[in-house]
């Protein structure tokens, strides 16, 4: 196989279009240190890179468990997995997303010389999660319980760990505004589930919508999506200050067609459009609630 091809082969288990999620909360969490006089370059961005490897881990170790218990098959409405398209053999899956959790505990030293036990306790629960959420005998996306890893890991965890290895404190302000991301990840793997209800319900795995149906994780999907847009004014009443995060709330101009298509019952490959708007808006929302916060 060519280089180019290799690189667009490994491009696709990337997922790019996920990582969104993972560079929110770091943006949001530096904004908020830098604000207050606390922010700290390397910390930062070595907090970036180690959210970044942690989630093209997790994706690379969601693309082999999820093909060897047979979730990902065929009948797949979603983007073509690398494994079970053949373009990546099971061994080779399952050896680069150790290598890429390696880096990540290699470069995470960085951070843990500077911050500590709590980043080590962060670390090694985020890269367990990793794994656990498809992977071992009681995976977490297949007994429902992703969807809370997901609100608690892509927010208050990776916000507030990025504000404290900047800061080397954390305030209860901070760990709140961290639910922003966390909620509008979590909308986002609501759309994912409820894409997939058919085929996840014909092997077992018992996401939200499978347990409960369509109409809750609809449900889910609107008041996640409706609580991250009025977070910012709770802040900024309790805090009475940093108003202009506000402009976050802008997310309703282009989250407009997904809110639409969830709400109209749009079902199978049409919900890959709410999906992919929902994973720009992610990144939208911690721009706009990061400039805001730090113009104050």
């Amino acid at each position: 196989m060519k280089f180019n091809q290799v690189f667009k082969v490994w491009l696709l288990a990337i997922r790019p279009k996920t990582l969104g999620a993972a560079v929110a909360p770091i943006l949001i969490g530096t904004s908020m240190a830098f604000a207050e006089g606390k922010g700290h370059f390397l910390a930062a961005l070595t907090a970036l890179l180690c959210a970044l490897l942690i989630q093209i881990g997790t994706n690379f170790s969601n693309d082999y468990f999820d093909f060897i218990k047979g979730a990902d098959t065929e009948e797949r409405l979603g983007p073509v997995r690398a494994t079970q398209a053949g373009l990546v053999t099971p061994k080779t899956m399952l050896r680069n997303f150790v290598v890429i959790f390696g880096l990540t505990i290699f470069v995470g030293i960085y951070l843990v010389l500077r911050g500590g036990w709590p980043i080590v306790i962060i670390g090694v629960l985020s890269i367990a999660s990793g794994i656990l959420y498809t992977g071992g005998p009681s995976p977490l996306g297949y007994l429902g319980l992703g969807d809370i890893f997901v609100l608690i890991f892509f927010g208050p965890v990776a916000v507030g760990g990025t504000y404290y290895v900047q800061a080397l404190e954390v305030s209860e302000a901070v760990i709140f505004a961290g639910l922003g991301p966390g909620l509008l990840a979590t909308a986002l793997l609501a759309v994912n589930n409820l894409r997939d209800e058919p085929t996840d319900k014909k092997v077992g795995k018992l996401t939200l919508a499978v347990r409960f149906g369509p109409a809750f994780v609809r449900a889910e999907y609107l008041v996640a999506f409706a609580f991250a847009v009025l977070l910012p004014f709770i802040l900024a009443f309790w805090t009475d200050a940093h108003w202009y995060a506000c402009i976050s709330a802008l997310i309703t101009i282009p989250g407009y067609s997904a809110i639409r298509q969830i709400i109209s019952r749009v079902k199978g490959q049409e919900l890959n459009d709410a999906l992919s708007t929902t994973g720009k808006l992610i990144i939208i929302y911690s721009i706009l609630f990061s400039l805001g916060w730090w113009i104050g």
